[in-house]
């Protein structure tokens, strides 16, 4: 019988090959199509996804939906505080769309990323009733408590979820720190040019146990030859 069904499905698609040979025919030439990068729009957005305004970050990696759970979990793990701005404010949001955007970047990370944000989601909408941009920053930190350790040591129902954060966790420091925001927040000075520099402060060469006084009481080693 499924000989016959597949001979059968053969005969119908062989008797409308000429049919479709001439509809073909019929159709205006259309201008040929420059071939697709395939890294240009790496697992791209879900159809119909909205575009931010002109003058925002121009995603090109998370839809708009992921883009607002990726904003507050971000603030989640450096939100704003005295000292200075919140991880959103350093451009950490467009940092990460930038790597996961990029050809370099494994198929394997923008999959991890792109289902930690709907487990993120899920799971807030399961608790609360809300996807995770929506919830209380007391339900989301509830949340982050079971998945903020090690993944090893996350219950077995939240290890793929731990796995995910981790990861965005490291990207978020790696983000914000690189940024001016960052750097300013960890006082760095970079390479300034100090025009009087009078050597290690007493105090810290105490507490080392070091001098200075061997640099004054070295002699030079004598050449051969001379006196």
């Amino acid at each position: 019988m499924s000989d016959q069904v597949s001979r059968r499905q053969a005969l119908k698609v062989l008797s409308v090959l000429p049919l479709a040979g001439v509809v073909e025919a019929q159709q205006p030439a259309q201008p040929p199509q420059a071939p697709r990068q395939p890294h240009a729009t790496p697992n791209q957005p879900a159809a119909g996804a909205a575009q931010p305004p002109a003058n925002a970050a121009q995603r090109k990696f998370f839809t708009a939906r992921e883009w607002r759970t990726v904003g507050v979990l971000a603030d989640d793990v450096i939100p704003r505080d005295e000292r200075s701005g919140s991880a959103t404010d350093a451009g950490v949001p467009a940092y990460i769309d930038f790597n996961m955007s990029v050809p370099e970047t494994d198929e394997n990370a923008r999959t991890q990323m792109r289902g930690g944000l709907r487990w993120i989601d899920a799971e807030s909408r399961r608790r609360f009733g809300v996807d995770y941009h929506r919830a209380s920053q007391a339900q989301r930190h509830q949340v982050l408590d079971d998945v903020a350790g090690p993944p090893a040591q996350a219950k077995p129902e939240f290890r793929h979820g731990a796995a995910f954060f981790n990861t965005f966790r490291n990207m978020v420091a790696s983000g914000f720190f690189s940024s001016a925001i960052g750097w300013k927040d960890l006082q760095y000075q970079g390479n300034v040019f100090n025009p009087a520099w009078n050597g290690c402060p007493q105090p810290a060469l105490d507490k080392l146990g070091v001098s200075y006084d061997v640099m004054t009481t070295r002699v030079a080693p004598q050449r051969a030859g001379t006196e």
